[in-house]
């Protein structure tokens, strides 16, 4: 198998450019045409070995299927980057939303073994009246901080200067507050950290030298490896950074953190969660392909579409699986597989075709495999479950009504499993 991975590898250099001939490939939202195919059983090596327990499972199948998706879809994360971090606390208000929370704006300072730096900054509100440390949900947002609620004294994102959408109506203070309902989050007894994600890497491909990435020491312009990590591979990095934060917050319980996701952010918040042990609870929201979607169902976006109309989100290799799932070695139901034992939830919305809700359900349901080696339970049913029927099991779900987007009800939905698995 690992041979096979290498040939891969060499392969993807020849599929690159053909990923971007593929912008109009087909998308199917038929299930009679869905094509047939057969899932790579999770508990199953690549020496053909079956996985019968837990410790089997973290001592070999886990590390050769964290090595796949790295390695052919989401880009090695560099181990020894040299990048120090300085955390400087630029504004603080006890009485944000009435005096219902304490608010935070930390800068982050990343300077790099090569001298070059960058900033971004993190957002934080932290619940009142609990006495003691308190569990923090970690999410990005898209169009800045100040995005995210109508508080005037909230600064803009940093990358509001490097964005080229910096003078649309999409940088308004409050344009995206009704997915940040922030004060039930700290009613219900939650700390919630939340940084523009393009403070991290600036979401189009040309902007990455604006983004993190230069700081790293195998930086280098124009192409990449073919096995070098993308945006969300970036974006995941940077989850993990507001974690190292949060970890020394003198509110915040370190061993209650739960990192969530939408759409592209729903992909990187899995991708965190699989790298990073600290996030106990991982939430993805309407995720789709190169999320919680099974991609071999190639039922809405797919893999010829994503990676052609976002290149810069997963490494190269990924691309020659364009109008190729049935050659994938691995799906997404083992990426979701690999947070275990700590906690997996998959939302999915009705008219959000696109993101193929229930392949994701599928997806989240076929991960159960490795959770009940924990003697833990996943979801009980292959039948999707109908509107507004939350599982809060081990692997929790739902599926909602509504288009792709973060709603109150999600929060309640996330609220109640964090409820049940980090309180």
């Amino acid at each position: 198998m690992i041979k096979r991975w290498s040939v891969l590898l060499l392969a993807a250099g020849m599929c690159a450019s053909a990923a971007g001939q593929n912008k109009k490939a087909p998308v199917n939202y038929d299930e009679s045409l869905v094509p047939a195919y057969e899932l790579p059983d999770v508990l199953r090596c690549a020496d053909g070995t079956r996985v019968e327990n837990a410790k089997q499972w973290e001592r070999k199948r886990r590390p050769e299927l964290l090595r796949m998706f790295s390695e052919l879809e989401y880009g090695v994360t560099p181990k020894h980057t040299g990048i120090e971090v300085e955390h400087e606390l630029v504004a603080e208000n006890p009485n944000a939303f009435g005096g219902l929370a304490t608010q935070k704006q930390v800068l982050f300072k990343f300077t790099g073994a090569n001298g070059k730096t960058h900033q971004a900054l993190l957002l934080l509100y932290i619940p009142n009246a609990p006495k003691g440390r308190v569990p923090v949900i970690v999410s990005y947002n898209f169009h800045g901080n100040q995005s995210t609620t109508l508080e005037e004294d909230v600064i803009f994102s940093p990358s509001k200067e490097i964005v080229a959408e910096m003078g649309s109506e999409k940088w308004v203070r409050g344009e995206q507050r009704s997915r940040w309902s922030y004060e039930l989050i700290l009613r219900r007894g939650y700390a919630v950290a939340t940084m523009a994600y393009d403070d991290i890497y600036p979401d189009l491909p040309h902007l990455r030298p604006y983004g993190i990435s230069p700081l790293f020491p195998n930086y280098k312009e124009g192409e990449r490896d073919a096995d070098e990590w993308g945006a969300i591979g970036t974006w995941a990095w940077g989850y993990s950074r507001i974690a190292d934060y949060l970890a020394k917050e003198r509110r915040i319980d370190k061993k209650r953190m739960a990192v969530l996701g939408h759409s592209r952010l729903g992909k990187t918040a899995i991708w965190a969660g699989v790298q990073d042990k600290r996030f106990k609870v991982v939430m993805s929201n309407d995720s789709g392909c190169g999320g919680a979607a099974l991609a071999k169902r190639v039922f809405g976006e797919n893999i010829a579409r994503i990676t052609a109309a976002f290149p810069h989100w997963f490494c190269t290799a990924f691309n020659q699986f364009s109008e190729n799932e049935k050659a994938l070695p691995f799906d997404q139901h083992e990426l979701l597989a690999l947070v275990a034992p700590r906690h997996i939830y998959v939302a999915s919305a009705q008219n959000d075709e696109w993101a193929d809700p229930k392949g994701e359900y599928l997806s989240a349901y076929h991960a159960g495999k490795v959770y009940e080696l924990y003697g833990m339970q996943g979801l009980p049913s292959a039948e999707q479950p109908g509107i507004h029927q939350p599982q809060l099991y081990d692997v929790g779900y739902h599926y909602r009504a509504g288009k792709h987007d973060v709603t109150e009800y999600d929060w309640m939905c996330y609220l109640n499993y964090c409820d049940k698995y980090l309180k």
